[in-house]
């Protein structure tokens, strides 16, 4: 069928209409654009396809405003790119401005292409030993595009904007701005905008700091402007993955939501506003401080993606971001020869030893990482220069010989022992900073961001940042660590940020670097990976700091957050899952007491937390009993069965009216199985806890739900408070219909606080008549 239409028209008084109507059938989400005149486009449809597209000419008559008392003459209904010109008296979200004077520009549309673009691979998921296993189809992938060409002819600005709808029903925009006059015209902020429904009166996003990512915070879409900026060259902890606004009271399974999100690493605002003339906008884009972009004539500056996703409930918001982040990664390994494969159950050798490095100590941790199921291994920071804490040696990329000397106990052979027990090899690095007392910094000063030449920036964690925009900072950098994965056969890199990008002027330039330090990133990311097929990297910002889908678009994991706390880990992996899929989620086994918290919390929960995404340990195993080895390695057993499905399955949280606890899952997209996880984080007011809602199944549908094999055993746990059995607890299980798990639930062990359990539905077998 035709995914997109182009229509014409006139409006009631006369003003001449195009009209842009583009739909995913597949994904069930359409938009449609009006164009009056040769102004911007107003979005006037954005949700389900439309059962008579012609009808989105007549949408600009029925949802254009009046003029009204006290206003301009043009009541303000704002375009995707909103200017005063045509009468947005709100933030100011086209900031440019020639030779230091602002400019107001009125953009008159010259073209507008409406097209299906066919380019890019598509997909067809089949199964192989009842695993998925991925084709490339012959037919490429079809994206409804329009493309406006648009200029103030007046202010020399021409501005090109592209609008696509992805085969996952995520939109698309961005905008290119051209310098056509003479003089510098500097950028300061694009701001795309999405017009929302009026009925979208409440906002989600989330908030956060170090240890407490992704903490859900909700307010009315009142009158005036909500921002949340990102302004530390990261979006940060306090960061919003996804700015969310919808009917009040929207949830996970229930109410229509349209939810934006800068893709782009470095510095953004995600907004919504409402004025009291007009409907409300929400959008972003990146904040760029005073003369980072400074344009010549000819040149031109392209914003990062703002990108749209509409469903009902954020169950289905996420899975279009999921779906589209899975296919990127896809696309790179078709792109480069490499074979896809499950993601390999990591130990990371942090909160088990820290600086304390050995050849002997790590080889015996190797040894019990083997005994548990463990598949990569990884050595964390203090492997090289003078790094036995926190204050030096950053940025001296050797490998210290204090700690790991030549020989048949150097970092060499460790690596080697690793891979002859089977193990990937991991090593962590910090490459864009620098400690102040190393080589590198006292060498070349001039190659760290800093305000002026006698003064460095506000220190954090005893770090500087490296000026990657400096060719030769960069070379250094990416030869050091090119070099290393070549002489060790590194095959994951965990990648850390830990220092807040402030006050950032390259020395090379005196400009503020952010965005070109953001596309270093970018490119290192990409060229190390090009030059050793197979190399995964991991985005780690002391935790949770760099989330976006810039960096995810790069990387093969996040690390969720340094706390490990599985209680807290909760709602952290909950919100993560907003926008990045499970199996990209680094989701760790660690001690009790919890490093980061000192909260005490059994195995089994801190296993179950774990279990949906990239499963690994951070858990000095040396220090344990045998059969807490034992116990481990049962459930990475376990994680294994399923971890390739869980690269697949559609993610679904539960609305529980409980706030005490938590319902998560994962659904098999032909929706045959499920697992899910019930959390009990805390006592709640009604005991035994009330039924919980499955989401995801087939209503019609006839279901076994029984519990995982893991967490068959309450009584063995000893996790449970129930003073006599529950009727569906036991291996059999029971049946029922997707639509009643869905509608009344089924009713959960009764367990202490800070517990949790897995339990599965599968399709039952038909049962012939008779």
């Amino acid at each position: 069928m035709t995914l997109i239409q182009t229509f014409h028209g006139n409006a009631t008084n006369g003003t001449e209409l195009t009209a842009v109507y583009a739909e995913q059938p597949a994904a069930n989400v359409a938009f449609a654009l009006v164009f009056p005149g040769n102004d911007l486009p107003r979005l006037v449809h954005w949700g389900r396809p439309l059962a008579a597209p012609a009808t989105v000419i007549d949408m600009f008559d029925a949802q254009m405003p009046q003029r009204v008392s006290g206003a301009l003459d043009y009541t303000s209904w704002p375009s995707v790119l909103p200017t005063q010109s045509e009468s947005w008296i709100g933030a100011t979200r086209f900031d440019v401005r020639r030779d230091g004077v602002e400019l107001f520009c009125k953009f008159a549309v010259s073209n507008i292409t409406a097209e299906t673009v066919a380019a890019g691979k598509t997909y067809v998921m089949g199964e192989k030993d009842g695993y998925p296993n991925w084709s490339v189809a012959d037919e490429p992938k079809q994206t409804p595009t329009v493309t406006v060409t648009a200029e103030d002819e007046e202010q020399h600005v021409k501005l090109i904007w592209t609008c696509e709808l992805d085969e996952t029903g995520l939109i698309r925009q961005n905008a290119e701005v051209v310098n056509t006059g003479e003089g510098q015209l500097e950028v300061g902020k694009i701001e795309l905008a999405f017009t929302v429904p009026a009925d979208a009166n409440e906002i989600l996003t989330t908030t956060g700091h170090h240890l407490r990512e992704r903490s859900p915070q909700r307010q009315d879409f009142t009158l005036g402007r909500f921002a949340k900026a990102s302004m530390a060259g990261r979006p940060d902890f306090d960061a919003t993955l996804l700015l969310s606004v919808g009917e009040k009271g929207f949830g996970f399974t229930h109410g229509n939501v349209y939810s934006a999100h800068v893709a782009w690493s470095g510095n953004s605002v995600l907004s919504a506003e409402r004025l009291p003339y007009t409907s409300g906008v929400i959008g972003g884009g990146e904040v760029l401080f005073g003369g980072e972009i400074s344009l010549a004539n000819g040149e031109s500056y392209t914003t990062p993606w703002l990108i749209g996703s509409y469903g009902e409930g954020l169950n289905e918001v996420a899975a279009r971001f999921h779906s589209y982040i899975r296919r990127v990664h896809r696309d790179w390994l078709a792109e480069h020869n490499i074979a896809p494969k499950p993601r390999p159950v990591i130990l990371n050798t942090w909160e088990a030893v820290y600086f304390n490095h050995d050849y002997d100590t790590l080889t015996a941790l190797a040894d019990k990482a083997v005994e548990s199921g463990v598949e990569r291994f990884v050595v964390d920071d203090g492997w090289f220069g003078s790094r036995r804490d926190d204050t030096s040696g950053l940025g001296d990329w050797q490998i210290s010989q204090d700690v790991w000397p030549d020989g048949d106990k150097s970092l060499k052979a460790l690596a080697d022992y690793v891979h002859g027990k089977g193990l990937e090899f991991g090593l962590w690095f910090e490459p864009e900073m620098v400690n102040p007392d190393s080589d590198l910094f006292r060498a070349h000063p001039d190659w760290v961001l800093k305000p002026t030449e006698g003064r460095l920036p506000m220190q954090g964690r005893t770090q500087q940042v490296v000026d990657l925009t400096n060719p030769d900072a960069y070379d250094y950098i990416y030869g050091a660590m090119d070099k290393l994965v070549g002489e060790l056969g590194i095959d994951y890199i965990k990648w850390d940020h830990n220092k807040l990008v402030t006050e950032a002027v390259s020395p090379r330039t005196g400009r503020p670097a952010v965005h070109q330090q953001t596309l270093a990133v970018y490119r290192i990311f990409t060229d190390l990976k090009a030059a050793h097929p197979g190399l995964e990297i991991e985005s780690c910002s002391s935790g949770g700091g760099r989330v976006d889908l810039g960096i995810l678009e790069v990387a093969d994991r996040i690390w969720g957050s340094d706390c490990v706390d599985p209680v807290e880990r909760a709602d952290i992996q909950r919100y993560t899952s907003l926008l990045v899929p499970p199996e990209m989620i680094g989701e760790h086994v660690g001690a009790s007491p919890a490093h980061s918290t000192h909260r005490a919390t059994t195995q089994e929960l801190r296993m179950a937390m774990a279990f949906f995404g990239h499963m690994g340990i951070e858990w000095n195993l040396l220090k344990e009993p045998q059969e807490d080895i034992d116990k481990l390695a049962e459930w990475v057993a376990e994680f294994k069965k399923h971890r390739e499905w869980f690269a697949v399955d559609t993610v679904v949280h539960s609305d529980a009216a409980d706030p005490a606890v938590r319902l998560d899952g994962v659904v098999m997209p032909n929706q045959a199985a499920a697992i899910y996880r019930f959390t009990q984080l805390t006592t709640s007011q009604t005991y035994p806890a009330a039924p919980v809602r499955l989401p995801g199944l087939d209503p019609d549908k006839v279901y076994e739900v029984s519990p995982l094999d893991v967490s068959l055993d309450l009584a063995k746990q000893d996790i449970a408070n129930g003073q006599s059995p529950l009727g569906w607890w036991k291996a059999e299980g029971v049946k029922m219909t997707g639509r009643a798990l869905a509608t009344y639930g089924i009713r959960p062990p009764a367990l202490h606080p800070a517990q949790a359990v897995l339990f599965k539905a599968v399709l039952a077998p038909v049962e012939s008549a008779e």
